[in-house]
């Protein structure tokens, strides 16, 4: 193996290892929401999550005291807030509707638009085994939700609408991975979605219990730690690669609905699932022979 090749596999392995931990964070935030139900405003609930988030991440705004950002980097920040705080408050909404398997499967129309719009934006390589195990996954997801076979709800169509909006939040943060650390990327996503949803909650505002505050400070905790992973997993390796692993998210959320929550034991979760563990097993298996065989890293590889 040449020097080159194996930081190459490295950071691929790496990339696809923080994707997986992301997968298992971000299934506990949607065990929490959906225990929280409907009752609280779903633009209320993101607000509030993403006010305790803001709390947390503090300290990485210590690089802005230092130094001043011009307006279009900023820029880029607000935009992805507005984005993202427009696909949480649709996500919110879509959680306290529909069953969390249902929710994560629609949610697997996002991976489409981010692998399209990392080969447009980013000039990252549409390779056949990348395209497969994003197709695979998605036929995976398919499975679970079975289009056709019954009536669209608000739920649902508000999934779909938030599935590009997330996608063109995490392109937006894989080109901020370029210029920032993780953690100063996270902290902005706070404040600008706090920002984004502010007008939102004021106009539905209703006056919480201390026991939703508490469960979405949890929740807070463990998407701020998701958002974390997920830059991380950005930076380590190209997104076509990396989507492919969230598919593992539909599994603990389906697993999540049967066990906690006395959803339907469908068999189609499980075909759809296996389906799904296929796809990233395989994409895993051949990223890292595919590292093993470069002799130099792939030109994206350098900029990430």
């Amino acid at each position: 193996m040449t020097p080159t090749a194996a930081p190459a596999r490295d950071r691929t392995l790496v990339g696809i290892g923080w994707m997986v931990v992301t997968s298992i964070l971000f299934v506990c935030v949607t065990g929490i929401v959906r225990y929280l139900g409907s009752d609280i405003p779903a633009v209320e609930a993101a607000f509030i999550r993403y006010a305790v988030g803001l709390l947390l991440v503090i300290p990485a705004f210590a690089p802005l005291l230092r130094t001043r950002l011009p307006a279009p980097q900023l820029g880029r920040f607000a935009l992805r807030g507005l984005v993202h705080g427009g696909a949480v408050m649709l996500w919110f909404y879509a959680m306290a509707r529909i069953p969390i398997a249902e929710v994560t499967a629609l949610g697997y129309t996002a991976p489409i638009f981010v692998t399209i719009g990392a080969a447009v934006f980013f000039g990252e390589g549409l390779h056949l085994r990348r395209i497969s195990a994003v197709l695979v996954g998605f036929l995976g997801a398919m499975i679970v939700l079975r289009p056709g076979f019954q009536e669209i709800s608000s739920g649902q169509l508000a999934q779909l609408a938030a599935a590009p909006l997330f996608a063109a939040s995490f392109l937006l943060a894989k080109g901020l991975t370029k210029d920032f650390s993780p953690a100063l990327i996270v902290a902005m996503l706070s404040l600008f979605c706090t920002l984004a949803l502010l007008p939102g909650a004021v106009m539905q505002w209703r006056e919480p219990t201390l026991e939703e505050v508490a469960w979405l400070s949890l929740t807070a905790v463990f998407a701020t730690a998701g958002h974390y992973t997920l830059t991380r997993a950005f930076a380590a390796a190209p997104l076509t690669v990396t989507q492919p692993i969230s598919f593992l998210q539909l599994v603990w959320a389906s697993i999540l609905g049967m066990t906690v929550f006395g959803e339907a034991l469908d068999p189609y979760v499980f075909l759809g699932g296996g389906i799904v563990v296929a796809a990233v097993t395989y994409i895993s298996h051949r990223e890292a022979v595919a590292a093993r065989r470069q002799h130099t890293p792939p030109a994206v590889a350098t900029k990430t």
